[in-house]
């Protein structure tokens, strides 16, 4: 039985548009890792592995959606870094240190406010794009 909560989680994915899913993939990534930071530093090594666990998963998540095809250069290079962000959290979770999880972390923070800066140029666009155009002859007339 899922819960309210779930229930609305599952309606915001399942509604929500691409671009606005891989934001909520960062997010969890992000969100993720700063708990499994805290259960670090409160010395919880059970639930630092099961954060790092899920913030890892949706990195890997966020590798296979990938196209090397449309996306290039720039896609070789973004699976380069969640390679490097699932290599830190590998090293995290087996020495318990901070420092690569920091790592991941800033990694994860600088390429989410990137795909924000994105959407809005995008959007704009987009919305350029869709407006009316109208020519130097009728603007002119309009003078």
């Amino acid at each position: 039985m899922q819960t309210p909560y779930n229930q609305y989680q599952n309606t915001q994915v399942s509604t929500s548009s691409p671009e606005k899913i891989m934001l909520m993939l960062y997010d969890g990534a992000l969100n993720f890792s700063k708990i499994a930071l805290e259960m670090m530093a409160k010395g919880d090594r059970a639930g630092k592995g099961r954060f790092i666990s899920k913030g890892q998963a949706i990195v890997g998540e966020l590798m296979n959606s990938l196209n090397h095809e449309v996306g290039g250069e720039i896609s070789r290079r973004l699976e380069q870094l969640y390679i490097y962000v699932i290599d830190q959290y590998l090293e995290a979770n087996i020495n318990n240190s901070p420092v690569p999880l920091e790592n991941a972390i800033r990694i994860l923070t600088i390429l989410r406010d990137t795909w924000v800066e994105a959407i809005d140029i995008w959007k704009k666009e987009k919305a350029i794009a869709a407006a009316p155009q109208v020519s130097q002859a009728a603007y002119v007339s309009q003078l």
